[in-house]
């Protein structure tokens, strides 16, 4: 990825730690899971032509491919494990980590009766971690 996103990405990085340390879980989770689309967006923008073949590929009324900017994290994580990018574990694990980024919004989170403590986090950052080393044993085999 280029520089400047590069940068914004090891800032987050930094943040999340701090969030964790800090006794911030809900910022550490919405961190982590903001941080892990900005990957696989940064992943799809150098491949785009694999990203929106895939089968997963999200598609608007018109039956076309959405824009990038238009597909979820959702559909981030299933075209990158379609692909090969990310294996079944950090599959299954990074929709658990989108479903906790979900408690942005605070309906979701009380509708659940669920207060994501630093446990939650620790699985958070982890769940990002094992995302990031995946993807970087894989890119090249795109």
């Amino acid at each position: 990825m280029d520089g400047v996103i590069t940068d914004v990405l090891n800032f987050r990085l930094e943040e999340i730690k701090r969030c964790i340390s800090s006794t911030a879980p809900l910022a550490a989770i919405f961190l982590c899971g903001s941080t892990l689309e900005g990957i696989l967006l940064g992943i799809a923008l150098k491949f785009p032509k694999q990203f929106n073949q895939a089968k997963a590929a999200p598609k608007n009324a018109e039956n076309k491919v959405k824009q990038f900017y238009d597909w979820t994290l959702n559909d981030f994580i299933n075209v990158a494990y379609e692909l090969g990018l990310l294996k079944e574990d950090v599959r299954k694990f990074s929709h658990s980590l989108r479903e906790f980024r979900n408690y942005i919004h605070p309906f979701q989170q009380v509708s659940s009766r669920f207060n994501p403590d630093e446990h939650t986090a620790k699985i958070s950052w982890q769940v990002l971690k094992a995302a990031i080393f995946q993807l970087a044993q894989a890119k090249t085999e795109i």
